[in-house]
């Protein structure tokens, strides 16, 4: 690929997530993170594969983040018990990653990326069994933070 069509793609690529954003309901946010944590880490795997150790760090540092900001965005006060275990679900991914960054452990990259795509799972089906998806996501998060 040319760089002008390279530079446009990427441009085009902006515009779609920004319009995205724009358009996205709450919970379409939320889905969009998970989702961008979820491609964060699965980079970071094929950049630890392939020896790329600050690439790999970029990404682990990006899931990171995302994982933070989902954090910083919960409402404990009307979560309750879910919001504090989610709380302590995300705190506990962060510092796996930090550990996955550290010791080079794909293995570690795997368990994060179970564990969100286990509450993505669970977030996804509250638009349509909202009572159930609010079970299924207390026990995710239940089950973890009781680490």
């Amino acid at each position: 690929m040319n760089p002008n069509a390279s530079k446009a793609m990427k441009q085009y690529a902006q515009v779609g997530t920004r319009t995205g954003i724009e358009d996205a309901t709450p919970h379409r946010l939320v889905q969009m993170l998970m989702e961008g944590a979820l491609d964060r880490i699965a980079a970071a795997k094929g950049h630890m594969s392939r020896g790329e150790t600050a690439r790999k760090g970029e990404y682990i540092g990006l899931a990171i983040s995302i994982i933070d900001g989902l954090r910083a965005a919960l409402d404990k006060e009307a979560g309750g018990e879910i919001a504090q275990n989610l709380e302590g679900l995300y705190d506990y991914m962060c510092r796996r990653l930090l550990e996955a960054n550290l010791n080079d452990d794909v293995g570690i990259l795997d368990e994060v990326g179970r564990l969100m795509g286990a509450i993505k799972t669970a977030w996804d089906a509250i638009a349509e069994q909202p009572e159930a998806a609010v079970r299924r996501v207390a026990a995710a998060a239940g089950e973890v933070a009781g680490r």
